[in-house]
């Protein structure tokens, strides 16, 4: 089996010991965060040997080598922090996105492959499914034992899972689901896992009992029998070759009459009786819809943060060749200058690097977030939705800035960027998708929209004039508090600017800030006064907020 081995250049483990400068590991220690212990362990854990496929083989090898190098971090430990919600802690949560970003380094195809296997398929047992789902399914799947997929986007449906066709029908007479694709559209497709190594799926789809249709629910389909033939009713094509993510083989899924037994319906937020009576502990259809969405934000974090690292890898090959490639003899002596002492070369890459630190920053407040709220069953809603806001924005941030900072690392590598064994196109090949799977970015900025908003409208919708006043006062306060306390100490570095003049408050990180809070009210302030005045129902008013 081929693979490649990672040069100096390439390696993005290569410095990360002892052979640290002060600096270096000071930025290291201060990247890493709170969790800087936890990343060490796991960069220290990483089976660096063969850590590279090699660009050269083809679509069955490469994922035949996939899976093997995937096997190989199960066996040093990664993917193996999904548990239960009941058995989850802050430590347990924090080290499942850990885990994601650690293997993120290496090849971005194993990568995905556990986010497929261990985030998605072991994620939706683990936080949609009951103690008994756990104790049959959990283990085999973190170990490997049952290769599996997550089956929710749909030839007709992506972004609006609300949608979806799947139906997955009670037959209360032989106490069976029975799942089923209606239509060509219904076929579920870009499946990890379904092309060629999946035996069971996570499926989701509309759950009709007695002929009432109680909305998405998610069920466990067996796809293929201990020979890898594909069972009775499930049809299984192969996705085909791909612009990157060679070693995951994608797939389509089509269901036909599908017979499942009852206790496979992944039931933690709606079951069936025997009977083919339907139960809930959550009334409502919407919030129980979007409670098991929210079950699986984990995906969104990991994808955001493994773009993150991609850019990251990135702008370590570029740095280190800009230090080492030289190009054009220096006026004042016989040598050659190195490309990063060049002002313009510094332009490309520098930036980038100051982004990485501030979008890292970020990604460790944002997994914190996870840690505390998805480890608390009793978290007050409020968290889940800031949380989810949270996430939204920053996958489509960092998967963004990854797209568009590989593509500037590639070109300020020269010819030698261009390269397979230099990494940078497999890179930018691979991290191109991120911008879609886990929610197409620009769906997802339009969430953060809809968060934002909904904060605004608890705050002032429904006041008085009195009240008005009130809110003013308490949200004023409140965020003098939380800038003092927490935060950037907006208020007195504003102050500070002030005082030094208006050509020195211009570079104050202070002013800076202020400006940006500053953007941020008029913005919303403003499109929720266009809102209002808006005709809801109208799809051409609507559609006009988003220019």
């Amino acid at each position: 089996m081929s693979t490649a081995t990672a040069s100096p250049l390439t390696d993005p483990l290569a410095g990360d010991g002892s052979a640290e400068t002060g600096l270096g590991a000071a930025l290291s220690t201060a990247l890493d965060g709170a969790h800087h212990r936890r990343r060490v362990a796991g960069r220290a854990a990483f089976p660096a040997d063969g850590m590279l496929r090699d660009p050269a083989l083809g679509l069955a090898e490469a994922r035949v080598w996939t899976l093997r190098r995937l096997g190989e971090f199960v066996a040093a430990g990664f993917g193996q922090s999904i548990v239960p919600v009941e058995r989850a802690t802050p430590e347990t949560q924090l080290q499942s996105l850990i885990d994601f970003e650690t293997i993120t380094y290496g090849d971005q195809s194993v990568a995905i492959k556990s986010g497929v296997q261990h985030g998605l398929f072991g994620g939706a047992i683990a936080g949609l499914g009951t103690a008994a789902q756990h104790e049959r399914f959990l283990t085999d799947a973190l170990q490997l034992r049952i290769l599996g997929c997550f089956a929710m986007t749909e030839r007709g449906h992506g972004s609006d899972v609300a949608s979806l066709e799947t139906t997955i029908s009670y037959d209360a007479d032989a106490g069976e689901f029975v799942v089923h694709s209606p239509h060509e559209s219904s076929a579920k497709t870009y499946i990890g896992n379904a092309a060629a190594d999946g035996h069971l799926a996570t499926v989701f789809g509309q759950l009709i009992v007695d002929g009432v249709n109680q909305g998405v629910h998610c069920i466990l389909v067996p796809l293929r029998d201990a020979d890898g033939a594909t069972l009775p009713g499930v049809t299984i094509g192969d996705n085909g070759h791909k612009g990157g993510l060679l070693g995951v083989d994608n797939g389509w899924i089509r269901f036909d009459h599908v017979r499942v037994p009852r206790d496979m319906l992944l039931d933690r937020f709606g079951s069936v009786r025997a009977d083919g009576s339907y139960s809930s502990t959550i009334d409502n259809p919407n919030r129980r819809f979007f409670s098991m969405l929210g079950a699986l934000v984990r995906g969104r974090i990991c994808i955001g943060g493994g773009a993150a690292i991609a850019a990251r890898v990135a702008l370590s090959i570029a740095t280190r060749y800009g230090e080492r490639r030289t190009q054009f003899r220096h006026p004042h002596s016989d040598e050659e200058s190195p490309l990063l002492d060049y002002l313009a070369h510094q332009r490309k890459l520098l930036p980038a690097i100051a982004r990485a630190y501030a979008l890292g920053f970020a990604q460790n407040e944002l997994i914190d977030d996870y840690g505390r709220v998805s480890s608390d069953a009793a978290h007050d809603p409020r968290d889940q939705r800031a949380l989810e806001t949270l996430a939204a924005g920053l996958k489509a941030l960092n998967t963004e800035f990854a797209n568009a900072t590989i593509q500037t690392c590639r070109e300020a590598c020269g010819g030698a960027g261009y390269m397979s064994e230099n990494r940078l196109t497999q890179l930018r090949a691979d991290t191109d998708v991120f911008a879609t799977f886990e929610g197409d970015n620009t769906v997802l900025l339009q969430l953060v929209a809809k968060g934002v908003l909904t904060d605004y409208r608890d705050v002032w919708g429904g006041l008085d004039r009195l009240g008005l006043v009130q809110a003013s006062a308490r949200l004023v306060g409140g965020a003098v508090i939380e800038r003092t306390g927490a935060g950037l100490l907006a208020e007195r570095l504003v102050a500070t600017a002030r005082r030094k003049g208006d050509a020195t408050a211009f570079y104050d990180r202070g002013w800076h800030a202020w400006m940006f809070e500053e953007r941020e009210r008029h913005s919303v302030d403003s499109l929720a006064r266009r809102l209002r005045a808006a005709d809801r129902d109208s799809f051409e008013q609507v559609n006009a907020m988003q220019d």
